[in-house]
C-alpha cells in the first residue's frame, strides 16, 4: 500500500511511484504506434488510408464508461470489505486482551499465576492470529513469525494444521475453557469470551471469502478486451477530426481507460501484495503491539523514512 503526505496539485500531476502508469507504458508506448500510424495514413503518407467516424466511439465510449465504474465499483467494494474486516480483527482481538485483564477473578488461581500472566497466554495466541491470516492469504510461509510469538508446543500443533488462523481461535477458545474450569471466569464472562471470539471467526470467514471468490472471469476479459479493441481504434476515429494532434488525446483517452482496468484488477484482491493492496504486514505488526501494550509490555513499531511510502 502506498502511504504518502498530501501532494499539492503539480506534484500530483508529477507522481510516479504508486501509481500504474509504469505498468501501463508498454501498451500507451503501443497506441502510440497506432495513433502514428492513424496520422501517416490520413496524411496519405502510407498506400492505405483508414478513417473511422466518431460516432460509434461516443457510443461505445459512453457504455465502456458505465461498464469500468460497475468494475470498479465492485473491486472497490472487495477492499473496502477487507479493509473492515481487517479493522474488526483488531477490535476482537483488543476486546479479548481487555476481557481476559478484567473478568478474570485473580484469586482463583491454584498454582498462584497472576491475572497478567494468565492473559499473556491468550494474548500469544490472539497475537498470532493476523500473521497467521495474513500468511493463508498471501499462500506464504508464517513459519518465521509464529515461531517468534508461539511457545513451541503450540507452534507445532497450529504448523500442523491447515487451517491455522482457525486453529488459533480454536487455542484461544480452549483458553477460555480451561479458565472456566479452574473458576477463574463465570458464564457471564464466558459469553463475553464468546461473543468476540464468533466474531474473530466471521473475519477469517469472511477473509477467506473474498481470497477464494474473485470476479467472474468472463465478465472481467469481456471488459479487458473492450477496453484494448477500443484504444487500438481510437485514433483511426478521432484522425479525421483533430489530425496531427491525435497521438496526444488518443493516449490520454487509452490511459484513462487502461488506468482503471489496472486499478480495479489491483483491488479486487486487497490481500496482495500490489502496490495498492492492504498493507497487510504493518497490520499484523500493530495489531500484535497494540495487544502487548495493553499488558503493559514495551512495544515499539516499524518505522518509516520520508521516502519509503510503500507499505507492505
Amino acid at each position: 500500500m502506498i502511504i504518502r503526505p498530501q501532494l499539492n496539485w503539480f506534484r500530483m500531476l508529477l507522481a510516479w511511484r504508486g501509481s500504474v502508469l509504469p505498468q501501463l507504458l508498454p501498451r500507451l508506448c503501443i497506441v502510440l504506434g497506432f495513433s502514428i500510424i492513424a496520422v501517416a495514413s490520413h496524411d496519405h503518407i502510407l498506400k492505405v488510408t483508414v478513417n473511422l467516424s466518431t460516432v460509434p466511439f461516443s457510443l461505445i465510449g459512453i457504455a465502456l464508461a458505465v461498464f469500468l465504474g460497475f468494475r470498479n465499483n465492485a473491486s472497490y467494494d472487495r477492499y473496502w470489505e477487507g479493509r473492515k474486516l481487517w479493522g474488526q480483527l483488531l477490535n476482537e482481538t483488543r476486546s479479548l486482551t481487555r476481557e481476559a485483564l478484567t473478568l478474570t477473578l485473580p484469586n482463583a488461581a491454584p498454582n498462584g499465576d497472576t491475572v497478567a500472566a494468565r492473559a499473556r497466554e491468550l494474548v500469544q495466541i490472539l497475537g498470532a492470529l493476523p500473521h497467521a491470516l495474513r500468511h493463508q492469504l498471501r499462500h506464504t510461509d508464517p513459519q518465521p513469525d509464529l515461531a517468534r510469538i508461539l511457545p513451541p508446543a503450540l507452534f507445532e500443533r497450529v504448523m500442523a494444521s491447515r487451517f491455522r488462523p482457525m486453529t488459533l481461535v480454536l487455542c484461544a477458545s480452549e483458553w477460555v475453557r480451561n479458565e472456566t474450569r479452574e473458576g477463574r471466569l463465570d458464564g457471564y464472562a464466558v459469553l463475553a469470551f464468546e461473543r468476540n471470539l464468533n466474531g474473530l471467526s466471521d473475519v477469517i470467514g469472511g477473509c477467506e471469502r473474498i481470497a477464494s471468490t474473485p470476479l467472474p472471469f468472463a465478465y472481467t476479459v469481456m471488459i479487458h478486451r473492450t477496453v484494448y479493441f477500443f484504444c487500438a481504434l481510437l485514433p483511426f476515429g478521432l484522425v479525421d477530426s483533430i489530425g496531427a494532434l491525435t497521438p496526444v488525446f488518443a493516449v490520454f483517452v487509452a490511459y484513462a481507460f487502461m488506468a482503471h482496468e489496472a486499478i480495479a484488477s489491483q483491488i479486487e484482491d486487497p490481500f496482495g501484495t500490489e502496490d495498492n493492496d492492504l498493507a497487510l504486514d504493518a497490520m499484523s505488526t500493530y495489531i500484535e503491539a497494540a495487544l502487548h501494550d495493553l499488558l503493559g509490555d514495551p512495544t515499539t513499531l516499524p518505522t518509516r523514512t520520508p521516502e519509503d511510502f510503500i507499505i507492505h
